[in-house]
């Protein structure tokens, strides 16, 4: 079977997802290089970068970048409507993928991390780096929003949510992008709204993000 290594509420909520979609077997090794518990060093052997998430295949190679293991699973499971089959449809929903890799995912990097890009240490100056980073994480979403508009009730891969849908609804939810967009491209907004609470995402998601009333006591 598969393995997943993640954690609640990062990027291997989209891959959690993809695999519920596709139906393959697996399971799920639960660590983080910022939650060091004994799992760690089983992702350290698979993966140097102890990234998250990482998927284990059956045959045991092994993939990280949550761009390249929704394209493996979609190619993979070409019923499983992760990708779509007309060339035309697929191509483009793998230049998003790419998209959100390349542009969106490296600015919450800096958001999150902004001492390691820039020699200065204090306080104002980090923030500078945060801010600037949020602003163009935004202005990416916004261009995203802008190439891939949807009408209707439709999802970006059509009838249902497929990778793209995924992958832009988890990275969507860090840094502040599901307020700036739901003013600045409310319509895109309400199609992140609607891949959350689709069937075949929201116990997965609920999983990740529990709403108040679904976190236990204590917790």
């Amino acid at each position: 079977m598969y393995t997943l290594f993640g954690f609640k509420g990062s990027g291997s909520a989209s891959v959690e997802c993809a695999l519920e979609m596709t139906g393959a077997p697996y399971r799920i090794v639960e660590t983080a290089s910022w939650e060091k518990n004994d799992a760690l060093a089983e992702l350290e052997s698979v993966n140097p970068l102890k990234q998250i998430p990482t998927l284990r295949l059956p045959d045991g190679t092994v993939l990280s970048e949550s761009a390249a293991i929704l394209m493996h699973l979609g190619l993979a499971f070409p019923d499983s409507g992760l990708l779509d089959a007309d060339a035309n449809e697929r191509d483009r929903a793998l230049r998003g993928l790419v998209y959100i890799a390349a542009n969106c995912y490296s600015c919450i990097t800096v958001v999150d991390y902004p001492e390691r890009f820039t020699t200065q240490t204090d306080d104002a100056a980090l923030a500078a780096v945060r801010a600037g980073a949020k602003a163009r994480l935004h202005a990416h979403w916004d261009i995203f929003a802008d190439l891939y508009p949807v009408t209707g009730e439709r999802f970006i891969a059509g009838l249902q949510p497929g990778a793209l849908d995924l992958l832009a609804a988890v990275v969507s939810k860090w840094s502040g992008t599901r307020q700036h967009v739901k003013t600045s491209r409310p319509a895109f907004s309400a199609l992140l709204e609607r891949i959350d609470s689709h069937p075949a995402v929201a116990p997965v998601f609920g999983r990740h993000w529990p709403t108040p009333a679904q976190t236990p006591t204590g917790a």
